[in-house]
């Protein structure tokens, strides 16, 4: 009646009193009700400032005989010291919710047979109610860890159970533990025959967290198998993740023919995407993303202008776009859009991070510079609270999958380690390289709080030594790197810009040990073989350049400082004819390429 009039205090108030009275084997039924209905009440309008904590003074006035009521007929009350009294709205809805759980659980039915049908299916849907609304509650103040508890003592009585099983799959989601989450999908799967969201969770997680494309590619086609069943809506939707799998996996790959299939079945899903919803700004970025790494710039910009029509805000599609203007040697209408951009994300790492380089190129060190310690400073207000404390790996894991930020870039991440097929480097190689930083690691541990956000710093100090050194300021460059040594010593990019600083400095034998170190430890980092093959050239070694160059252009055919390095070393051995063929190469390759590689966009589903 209160709530009818829109009294909530009062209804609180009265719930409250209700739920202090001593409980017997009759009212428990009751309790369970009256729990989980005030903590609906508590949710729904009572949080923030509005919320107003028990009043236990009341009691307190009570004489302190407990056979002494105001009347027979009321309840008596629960009285002492030692009761906890909620003081904050978060802590009095999971008090409640937690006692809702402890009742549910405990009239739930385990047994199969079938005279307890009907008892089984109403304790349950008494228990899914408070697991649903513990999930809005824990979620809401970042504690999931408390929901994972409940599911999994829910798992015991939960057979064939859907909802909770979905819910599960979330809740491990949420907490980081992909891997779990993902077998819990595959039995979400199997009780949700024609439901073609499973699936796309599970390749979604393939593809975000898992580092699993292939795996991901088979989640797509069957979701797209149930969608053209059962939910035609989601075709397009199924063609897109399928694309985005091709995608990924024909970046990694340097085998041409299995490339170029790969890169056939992706343009051919997401047209297909494009083809059953034209009005998906998502489509169209992914569209003119594949085509943009396939060097088809005028169909990528078309795309991509078009998916920014669709969706003016989409950060990915702003970042494309930007760098397809650089690829188009239009760098005064990229400045200006990026500009525009960080207006509108004055905080995003990426777009910063792209205007650090779009300076260096554009108007010197002077200017990235500055660009460059505003990163730094923003990182700082991000993630120094988080990475100043010691936290524990559960805490971590949540502070990664809810990071505003993924710093994606071949340049940047080991994403370009993830598909590794050079397997065959022997293993004397990986220990050498791994000898040169043993008085690194000697008093090396990892950093604590989220690993992601101190890899993010060691880019940025990357970054600054790349400026540095741009602006031969070699003292503050070789500083720079001596940081980002400190947190990740056994990183190839750091060994890759060891070898940039001594090369530098004239010191071509101590760069070509940090070179081949960089390249022991991945195989396919291409920077790290074309300066390699450079520095054989200056020694002298030409035939080893030239195999150097050749598995470098091999793995990505579409860096224009391979071919350049390339055709040097070719007329150095007198080879004319094919020195001209790669600096023409070199000259057309770079007229298409952008100021960063297209994969430094982060990858996005929304």
């Amino acid at each position: 009646m209160h709530i009818r009039e829109s009294d909530v205090e009062n209804a609180v108030n009265r719930y409250r009193c209700m739920l202090s009275a001593v409980e017997s084997s009759h009212t428990q039924s009751l309790r369970l009700a009256f729990t989980k209905q005030l903590a609906e009440v508590l949710l729904r309008g009572l949080t923030g400032i509005l919320y107003f904590p028990p009043n236990p003074a009341s009691k307190s006035t009570k004489k302190s005989q407990t056979n002494v009521t105001e009347s027979p007929w009321k309840p008596k009350q629960y009285t002492g010291i030692n009761l906890f009294v909620p003081t904050i709205d978060y802590e009095e809805i999971i008090l409640l919710l937690l006692i809702s759980e402890a009742m549910a659980v405990r009239d739930t039915v385990l047994s199969q047979a079938p005279e307890f049908e009907e008892a089984r299916i109403k304790a349950l849907e008494n228990a899914k109610t408070i697991y649903d609304l513990l999930a809005v509650a824990v979620v809401r103040w970042g504690q999931v860890s408390v929901l994972n508890e409940m599911f999994e003592r829910a798992m015991k009585f939960s057979f064939e159970e859907k909802h909770v099983w979905m819910q599960h799959a979330f809740c491990l989601v949420a907490m980081g533990r992909y891997f779990h989450a993902l077998a819990v999908l595959k039995e979400v799967k199997r009780l949700m025959p024609k439901s073609t969201m499973p699936c796309l969770i599970g390749a979604r997680m393939c593809y975000e967290y898992l580092e699993s494309p292939k795996e991901g590619v088979e989640w797509s086609t069957e979701a797209l198998e149930r969608a053209k069943t059962h939910e035609p809506h989601l075709v397009s939707r199924c063609y897109l993740y399928q694309g985005i799998g091709y995608h990924l996996q024909a970046e990694p790959m340097y085998v041409r023919h299995e490339k170029e299939a790969l890169h056939s079945k992706a343009l051919n899903a997401l047209t297909k995407a494009v083809e059953n919803d034209p009005y998906d700004h998502l489509t169209e970025y992914y569209l003119a993303l594949h085509l943009a790494c396939a060097q088809k710039i005028k169909e990528a910009t078309v795309h991509a202008r078009k998916a920014l029509s669709l969706q003016q805000e989409h950060a990915p599609s702003l970042q494309l776009v930007i760098l397809l203007l650089t690829a188009q040697k239009q760098h005064g209408e990229a400045a200006e859009l990026l500009e525009l951009a960080l207006e509108e994300y004055p905080d995003d790492l990426n777009l910063i991070y792209l205007k650090a380089h779009l300076q260096l190129y554009c108007e010197g060190g002077e200017a990235a510079l500055v660009t460059a310690k505003k990163l730094l400073s923003i990182w700082k207000s991000k993630y120094e609270e988080q990475t100043a404390v010691d936290t524990t790996d559960m805490s971590d894991k949540r502070s990664d999958t809810r990071s505003a930020f993924h710093f994606y870039t071949s340049e940047m991440s080991d994403k370009d380690s993830s598909s590794l097929h050079a397997q065959s480097i022997a293993a004397s190689r990986v220990e050498h390289a791994l000898s040169e930083v043993a008085s690194s690691l000697s008093s090396f541990t990892p950093r604590p709080g989220p690993q992601r956000a101190w890899l993010l710093q060691v880019q940025i100090w990357l970054l600054l030594a790349e400026i540095y050194m741009e602006m031969e300021e070699m003292h503050w460059a070789a500083s720079c790197i001596q940081e980002a040594t400190a947190i990740y010593p056994l990183s190839h990019q750091v060994m890759f810009m060891k070898g940039l600083l001594h090369e530098n400095k004239g010191e071509y034998h101590d760069a070509r040990q940090w070179f081949q170190n960089a390249v022991a430890i991945n195989p396919t980092h291409v920077k790290s073989l074309q300066h390699l093959g450079l520095i054989q050239h200056y020694l002298g070694c030409q035939k080893l350049a030239e195999k150097t160059l050749r598995d470098a252009a091999r793995i990505d055919p579409n860096s224009y400082i391979t071919w350049y390095n390339l055709g040097k070393v070719l007329e150095s051995l007198g080879e004319h004819e094919g020195a001209t063929d790669c600096l023409l190469t070199a000259l057309d390759v770079e007229n298409r390429s952008p100021i960063l590689p297209f994969t430094m966009i982060p990858l996005t589903f929304e």
